[in-house]
């Protein structure tokens, strides 16, 4: 599974990327976790704000930080591919 935080780094993306993985350490799951600065790579997932997350290549947020629940179910619905 792969997930990319995307954002300058800022606290918004500092949070983003705590709750990425604290949910990926409550189910169980590993990962390839990268946060992404450069602005030339975000803008190649064509989200319109920061902090944005991808999973496995699908933008599932952007804009605003995803509760925690959240995150733990689109993992959950990568997994199951």
């Amino acid at each position: 599974m792969e997930i990319r935080i995307l954002g300058p780094g800022c606290p918004r993306c500092h949070e983003v990327e705590k709750r990425t993985l604290n949910a990926l350490a409550q189910l169980g799951v590993a990962a390839d976790v990268q946060k992404i600065s450069d602005i030339k790579k975000i803008m190649e997932y064509s989200i319109l704000g920061t902090p944005g997350l991808v999973i496995n290549g699908k933008v599932k947020a952007s804009g605003r930080i995803p509760s925690q629940e959240e995150i733990k179910r689109w993992i959950e619905e990568e997994k199951k591919g």
